[in-house]
């Protein structure tokens, strides 16, 4: 099959499974300690907790920027890096996560800054649904979900119950993360074009990004994510003036 631009089908598809499973393995072995957790009883416990959260959140990510560019009218398909996927593996071996496992690369020649901005962000906005999907309903089904989460993402129970709400718990935390790591102004990440286009919008977005993750982890990772952004912003400006 062919998608509408002529991009086989068949090569998305399989490049978002091997994307998503890069990504699953990879937040497996961070959330598990790193290259100590691999093949623990942590991670064998996170893995099916992790391929949930991720392709939830990010499959739908991707292919909501694919859905936005078809609507401005230009082909666009998600392609696997493999260099991304090795960056992001080896990464998760030291206990952190740089997920760069491929992205929706757009076929056009003539998209407008704003319509970039677009694209880019409907891959963050997409994450915020899903946040809000499972926040809600973890709350509706788990007594206390909304005040537990961080220990919920710490704790390991293979009981029913508490591993659902393990699930909801990941599913809420790597939906807002990975929002995070896309909008941080670094191409060719989707924060750089929004950051291109209107800073404003921007700082609304992060601002909303940084709300939710103190919601859910009060400031135990905030410093933490901070210092990323302010070192982003850093390297964005530096490459600016490289570039002119």
């Amino acid at each position: 099959m062919q998608t509408g631009g002529g991009f086989a089908l068949s090569r998305e598809v399989e490049d978002l499974i091997i994307a998503d499973a890069a990504l699953t393995i990879g937040f497996s072995i961070a959330l598990s300690g790193g290259m100590s957790g691999v093949g623990s009883r942590a991670f064998l416990y996170l893995l099916p907790v992790s391929f949930v959260a991720v392709s939830l959140s990010f499959i739908l990510h991707e292919l909501m920027h694919k859905f936005v560019a078809q609507r401005f009218g230009s082909a666009a398909a998600f392609r696997r890096s493999d260099q991304g996927i090795i960056i992001t593996l080896v990464t998760s071996l030291f206990g952190f996560l740089v997920g760069l496992p491929g992205a929706t690369v757009i076929y056009s020649s003539h998209f407008t800054r704003e319509q970039d901005a677009y694209v880019s962000l409907a891959g963050p906005l997409t994450n915020f649904l899903v946040f809000a999907l499972f926040f809600v309903a973890g709350s509706a089904l788990f007594p206390g979900f909304s005040h537990n989460l961080l220990d919920m993402i710490s704790t390991i129970s293979l009981s029913g119950n508490a591993y659902l709400q393990t699930v909801f718990a990941f599913t809420v935390f790597i939906s807002i993360y990975l929002a995070f790591f896309n909008m941080l102004p670094l191409y060719p990440l989707d924060g750089s074009k929004v950051f291109r286009w209107n800073k404003p919008v921007y700082l609304v977005v992060m601002a909303v990004i940084f709300g939710l993750l103190f919601m859910i982890t009060g400031l135990a990772l905030i410093p933490a994510l901070v210092f990323v952004l302010i070192l982003a912003l850093i390297l964005s400006s530096f490459y600016r003036m490289m570039a002119f």
